[in-house]
C-alpha cells in the first residue's frame, strides 16, 4: 500500500510533467508567429490551448493534480525544507523562492481545473490589473519594487544555474548525460524572461504605472523585436519543458513524511 508521502512523491513526478508540458508548448508556440493572443496570457494561455485539443479535457485534469503535487513540493521545501537548504541567508531566499513558486502553480493548477471543468473558456493577460491593485493601496509601489527585486534575484540565480549546472545535483545520475544542456539552456531562458518581468515591475514601481508591467508571456513578445534573442529564449523555455519531462523520472525527491513527522514531533 503505497503511503500519503510517497502519494505526495509521485504527484510531484507527475508536477514535473505537467510543467514540462506547459513550458513546452508555451516555447512552441513562441516560435509560432500565429499564436500571439495564447503567448501573451503566459502558462496559462497554455492551459487555454489545451482546452481545444483532441483529449484537452482528460490532459487538464491529470495537469491539474499534477501541477497541485508540485505546488506541495514546493511548499514541503519552504516551510519543512525537505532539502536541506537550511536557515542562513541563502538557504531563507531558496526557501522563499520555493514558497514563492508553490504559489504561482497552486494557482495554475487551479486555473486548469477550471479549464477541464468548464467553467473557464478563455485566458486572458491580467498582469495590469492586479499591478493597478497594487498601485491602489499605499504601500504597493514598495511591494512591487519587492517583488521586481526579488524577480531579478531570481533572474541572477537562474543564470548562475545555468552556468553551473547546480541543477544537476538534484537529478539522478542515471539521467541521459544530455539531459543538462537542455536545463541549461532552459534556465537560461527562464533568466532572461524573469529579469525582464522583474525589471518591468520595477518601472511600474517607480511611475506608478502598471502599464510598464509585465507577464511571462508579455515578456516574450517583448522580445520579439529582438529576432535571434526572442527565438534563443523561445527554444530554451521549449528546452526545458523537454528537461522537465525527462527529470520527472530522475529527479531526486526527497521524502517529505519524516520532516513532517519531526515537525509535528518538535511541536508536541
Amino acid at each position: 500500500m503505497i503511503d500519503r508521502s510517497e502519494k505526495i512523491v509521485w504527484l510531484a513526478r507527475l508536477g514535473f510533467v505537467a510543467r514540462g508540458v506547459v513550458y513546452a508548448l508555451l516555447g512552441y508556440l513562441a516560435l509560432s508567429s500565429s499564436s500571439t493572443q495564447t503567448v501573451s496570457s503566459g502558462q496559462s494561455g497554455v492551459l487555454g490551448y489545451i482546452q481545444h485539443i483532441p483529449g484537452g479535457v482528460p490532459i487538464l485534469f491529470a495537469a491539474s493534480a499534477g501541477l497541485l503535487g508540485y505546488a506541495l513540493f514546493r511548499f514541503s521545501s519552504a516551510f519543512l525544507d525537505i532539502e536541506n537548504r537550511g536557515t542562513d541567508a541563502k538557504g531563507i531566499a531558496t526557501r522563499t523562492g520555493h514558497l514563492c513558486s508553490g504559489v504561482l502553480h497552486l494557482g495554475l493548477a487551479w486555473s486548469a481545473l477550471q479549464f477541464a471543468i468548464g467553467s473557464k473558456q478563455s485566458a486572458g493577460d491580467r498582469t495590469h490589473d492586479m499591478v493597478s491593485t497594487a498601485l491602489g493601496f499605499e504601500l504597493g509601489p514598495v511591494a512591487l519594487a519587492i517583488a521586481g527585486v526579488a524577480l531579478v534575484t531570481g533572474a541572477l540565480f537562474q543564470a548562475r544555474e545555468a552556468f553551473t549546472l547546480g541543477f544537476m545535483r538534484w537529478v539522478s545520475p542515471r539521467a541521459p548525460t544530455w539531459s543538462c544542456w537542455l536545463g541549461r539552456a532552459g534556465y537560461a531562458a527562464r533568466a532572461v524572461v524573469y529579469l525582464l518581468i522583474g525589471w518591468s515591475l520595477l518601472r511600474s514601481a517607480w511611475s506608478e504605472n502598471s502599464s510598464e508591467a509585465r507577464s511571462v508571456g508579455g515578456a516574450i513578445l517583448d522580445l520579439r523585436e529582438m529576432g535571434a534573442i526572442h527565438t534563443a529564449v523561445a527554444a530554451g523555455l521549449l528546452l526545458f519543458g523537454l528537461f522537465s519531462l525527462i527529470i520527472a523520472r530522475y529527479r531526486i525527491i526527497p521524502d517529505p513524511g519524516r520532516k513532517f513527522h519531526a515537525a509535528r514531533q518538535a511541536l508536541s
